[in-house]
């Protein structure tokens, strides 16, 4: 029997590499398909069930998107997965390079939508950072992402498909590299489809990912970081924190205000850590808002006892962003602080910046756009 998911997650035909899929088509998507249930695709064409590790090798770690390149399928097993199946892949429309080796890669997908994903090399390691969703809910104030609100989730072919595409681009399916779930969206809020894209990428013939070589990003999804708890598979954890106070968390991330800090800090204490990692607490700088010295004496303070590191990000600015980016010497002065106080701190810097490919510089002509971005009061209007 089919499964279920195969036949509703955003059909398609099989497509030579460079076009999208035909929205219309009902035949399963295998790329929407974990090992087991494509076994279960296999056995229902009444072919044996290891072809499923086979398929699944040329597309995941191959990148190979047309049946009649998989040549240890007998002729008759391809001609009958042309007829009856479906890989949609996202296509790569555009690509720019920064002047530091950063790419920018512009996919459409199945329905026309478009979502971006970034190469960064020598971070030190080699890292794609990817999307989970067209826009992003969480209307985060200095996210020109947040700003397009969303259009919708991504399916977890397509969060998948981004990595299977940008290595083969990149020739990197002999290579390890990194992912970050850092590009549009937030992946807690599609989580079935992230967790799925993620068990595709971590199967043992495709890329075979390791969780430490995966981190996922989120701002704080209370109930959905409690289930990620409880996973088998799970990847570094990042927390977007970017403030110290309920009143500018609330401000600066409109839709945290149903939740405080503390209980944020909380389910982070709570969280799952194996021996030697850490929770990495994302904390953008805003000249003015929360770069203050009071700031980071209450980061500090909020952080104590808890394996963590800081990964502080002064603000990449943009038209349409209401903040500034801090001084060097502010940055500096906050980041000295913290690790006075004993905090594992890092500035990181921004890469991409020039081809607007930086951390919050993601933002695409799709979807609808949100509401004009929060105002927030400067630490002196406090």
């Amino acid at each position: 029997m089919i499964p279920r998911e195969a036949r509703l997650h955003q059909p398609g035909t099989q497509t030579p590499r460079g076009t999208v899929g035909h929205m219309d088509d009902e035949r399963p998507d295998l790329a929407e398909l974990e090992p087991a249930e494509l076994e279960s695709v296999v056995a229902a064409l009444g072919a044996d069930r290891f072809h499923a590790r086979q398929i699944f090798r040329w597309l995941h770690r191959r990148g190979r998107e047309q049946f009649d390149g998989m040549t240890d399928l007998s002729r008759h097993l391809r001609a009958r997965l042309d007829e009856t199946c479906t890989i949609t892949t996202p296509v790569v429309t555009s690509r720019e390079r920064s002047s530091d080796g950063t790419q920018k890669f512009l996919f459409t997908l199945g329905d026309g939508r478009n979502i971006e994903s970034v190469f960064i090399p020598d971070t030190p390691a080699l890292t794609l950072c990817v999307s989970t969703q067209v826009g992003c809910a969480m209307r985060c104030g200095f996210c020109l992402t947040g700003q397009m609100g969303l259009a919708r989730h991504l399916t977890a072919g397509e969060i998948a498909g981004q990595v299977r595409v940008l290595a083969r681009e990149l020739e990197l399916q002999d290579t390890r590299f990194n992912i970050v779930l850092m590009g549009m969206g937030e992946p807690l809020h599609n989580y079935d489809a992230t967790m799925k894209a993620l068990r595709i990428l971590a199967a043992p013939d495709g890329l075979a990912l390791t969780p430490k070589r995966v981190t996922l990003s989120t701002v704080g999804l209370l109930p959905a970081m409690a289930r990620l708890s409880e996973e088998t598979w799970i990847p570094n954890l990042a927390v977007s924190l970017h403030a110290t106070t309920d009143r500018v968390r609330h401000e600066l991330i409109p839709t945290s205000r149903q939740q405080r800090l503390s209980d944020l800090i909380t389910a982070c204490r709570r969280f799952p850590l194996k021996h030697r990692d850490r929770i990495t607490f994302e904390y953008v700088l805003l000249d003015g808002v929360n770069d203050t010295a009071a700031d980071a004496r209450r980061l500090a303070r909020l952080l104590r006892g808890l394996r963590a590191k800081v990964n502080l990000l002064p603000l990449n600015e943009a038209p349409g962003i209401p903040f500034s980016r801090p001084s060097d010497e502010q940055v500096d002065r906050f980041a000295s602080s913290l690790a006075r106080s004993g905090v594992n701190v890092s500035v990181r810097k921004s890469r991409g910046r020039d081809i607007r490919a930086a951390c919050g510089q993601l933002i695409v002509d799709s979807g609808p756009r949100a509401g004009s971005a929060p105002r927030v009061r400067s630490a002196q209007e406090r």
